[in-house]
């Protein structure tokens, strides 16, 4: 039977498992003097006091699971805030069935993020972290531009776009300020929106892939996406096709990856999500990379999930995280609700 939810009353508790803000100066400016802030700043749930889990009327999480371990325990909370874009690690059904709003904040790095998988084409375009590591190698031998190995001009070139969201169109926007022609495969975008940017839409997955000269993935991770980028997919990208991934590491599948780069199938590859966080070397293409192996030498690109941040998007993400559990909190608003399905099965 689904827990009831008693509605709180001021002052509000709200808990914050994993926040490594040091202070909380803008949630204490968001949510007044009275509410009680609980910032236990650890990783798991067993180390968190039952109590503070027990007591809290919102959750504000970076990391820590919300599932149906922790669930059980929620016998106050009506919102848990998930304090990125991802939600992934909340079981959105246990918590509808709880009575328990599970929200999101899928603005607060959108420019950060296309900004990144930009930043990516460009160096591959442009040789410049190749070129600099050679000269850093050899300075006389490295003067020349033959260390660039991925170097293409991009105006005209074809920019495809896996899921045409918030920050799927910011990087589709940059990318035609280059010139380049823009196709996007995204099956929840109305009929009309390719007319309304002016791009070219993919009836599939695989079409958009044997289209694109340029593949930047913004999909968020589900059981639909999860391992959508296989080999087969791999196999159907456009040769010398570059592959930009600032999403999610589990829409793709590493391996496939590794063997696409090898085969000469893709010509670069620029990785800010890894299906296991942080890099091992268990992963194939994360050894290759560390081995910085001679086929892939100038054709890889690896960052540290960090294709969000920025001091400008972390001080974003906090204050609308807090702002969306308080104001839920305070008069019932909710934005941004990623389980109103589950909710409403529950009413």
């Amino acid at each position: 039977m689904p827990q009831s939810v008693p509605k709180p009353e001021p002052p509000f508790t709200i808990l914050f498992p994993d926040s490594r803000a040091p202070h909380q100066d803008i949630e204490r400016d968001v949510a007044g003097p009275e509410t009680i802030l609980l910032n236990p700043c650890k990783t798991s749930f067993e180390e968190i006091e039952r109590t503070a889990w027990e007591t809290c009327d919102a959750i504000v999480v970076s990391r820590v699971p919300i599932d149906s371990k922790v669930v059980p325990h929620l016998k106050r909370t009506r919102i848990v805030v998930r304090a990125g874009v991802g939600f992934d690690t909340v079981d959105l059904k246990a918590c509808g069935e709880a009575g328990i709003a599970v929200c999101n904040v899928p603005d607060y790095g959108t420019t950060d993020v296309a900004d990144s998988a930009i930043a990516l084409m460009l160096t591959f375009a442009r040789g410049t972290a190749s070129l600099d590591g050679a000269l850093r190698a050899d300075l006389k031998g490295g003067w020349g531009y033959l260390n660039n190995v991925t170097s293409r001009r991009l105006r005209g070139l074809c920019f495809g776009v896996i899921g045409l969201g918030r920050i799927g169109t910011a990087a589709a926007l940059r990318a035609s300020a280059f010139g380049m022609s823009v196709a996007f495969f995204d099956p929840y975008r109305p009929n009309g929106t390719e007319l309304s940017y002016g791009y070219r839409r993919a009836r599939s997955l695989h079409e958009l892939l044997g289209m694109a000269d340029v593949v930047s993935l913004h999909a968020p991770l589900s059981e639909e996406t999860r391992g959508m980028i296989d080999a087969a997919a791999v196999s159907a990208m456009k040769p010398g096709a570059w592959f930009i991934n600032t999403a999610r590491g589990a829409i793709c599948d590493s391996a496939a990856l590794r063997d696409g780069l090898k085969s000469g199938r893709l010509a670069a590859l620029g990785i800010d999500a890894l299906p296991q966080e942080p890099a091992t070397l268990e992963d194939p293409l994360v050894a290759a990379w560390q081995a910085n192996e001679p086929w892939l030498r100038g054709r890889m690109l690896l960052n540290p999930h960090a294709a969000h941040y920025s001091p400008d998007s972390a001080l974003d993400m906090r204050r609308k995280s807090i702002e969306t559990a308080f104001d839920y909190l305070k008069d019932g608003t909710l934005i941004n609700c990623v389980n109103e399905a589950y909710l409403k099965k529950r009413r």
